[in-house]
């Protein structure tokens, strides 16, 4: 209903109207305006500037966009899609992916460093795998803004970077995986298919292959999520695979 331009754009008086209309959204259809503005102690002035702010010519306006508003929050609906990972981990326990596994796990214990890579959601799970790892001596490090100066790095030839992207193709996260293998840093990508950009530019990939669910392709919730893009893509499947690996690293490392 309201985006952020808007909400930048309101007064004080005005921002005292939007945390009214926030907290009563289910009344407001049937509030007349000198309701809402003696129960927001504001003059109707103010509620004829405030609706004109939230993109309405008036109040009538502003009262049919808040109730077809309220309607679409009911439709509404997140599926839980717990079959898709059970599908995801019983291609896990497949001989092919128990070799890739196994590769990368080989890979990452040679080294002697891991970096794992990754922004936004990606970046938590990032930020996960490094202290998973480094909780079973493997000295690791999560690198999450892009912004990070690669660049200046010396060489890192004995490196593997783990790199966690659903989609495989934010442009940032393929930015710092170039500059990584420019660096001589060999790349493991945690992607959801092996089509993507990231997977190509890595020397093993672990994809997993589950329904990628953002707002912005769901009708439903893009009527209602104007402000925002809602990227609700589990990062279950990452999240084991960094565990996984983590485990046979540490089983790697204690037959040394």
């Amino acid at each position: 209903m309201f985006n952020i331009k808007n909400i930048q754009d309101f007064n004080d008086l005005e921002m005292s109207v939007y945390q009214y209309v926030i907290q009563h959204q289910d009344a407001i259809p049937y509030m007349r305006i000198r309701e809402l503005a003696s129960d927001a102690h504001v003059s109707t002035t103010t509620i004829l500037r405030f609706c004109k702010k939230a993109g309405c010519d008036g109040y009538l306006e502003f009262k049919l966009k808040m109730k077809e508003y309220i309607g679409n929050k009911v439709n509404v609906h997140i599926p839980e899609d717990l079959s898709e990972l059970r599908a995801f981990l019983e291609r896990m326990d497949s001989g092919i992916y128990q070799q890739k596994l196994n590769e990368a796990a080989s890979m990452i214990a040679q080294a002697d460093r891991v970096f794992c890579v990754g922004v936004s959601n990606s970046g938590y799970v990032a930020q996960y795998a490094a202290r998973y790892f480094s909780g079973f001596g493997k000295f690791s490090m999560a690198v999450t803004d892009p912004f990070y100066p690669m660049w200046q790095m010396n060489e890192v030839q004995n490196t593997v970077a783990l790199v966690f992207s659903i989609s495989g193709e934010v442009s940032q996260v393929i930015q710092i995986t170039n500059q990584l293998k420019q660096h001589n840093c060999r790349i493991v990508s945690i992607t959801n298919t092996e089509k993507c950009t990231v997977a190509q530019m890595a020397e093993l990939n672990l994809c997993h292959y589950i329904t990628m669910r953002r707002g912005e392709n769901n009708t439903d919730f893009k009527k209602h999520q104007i402000e925002a893009i809602i990227d609700y893509t589990s990062q279950v499947p990452a999240i084991i695979v960094a565990e996984t690996l983590a485990k046979r690293v540490a089983g790697y490392l204690l037959e040394e």
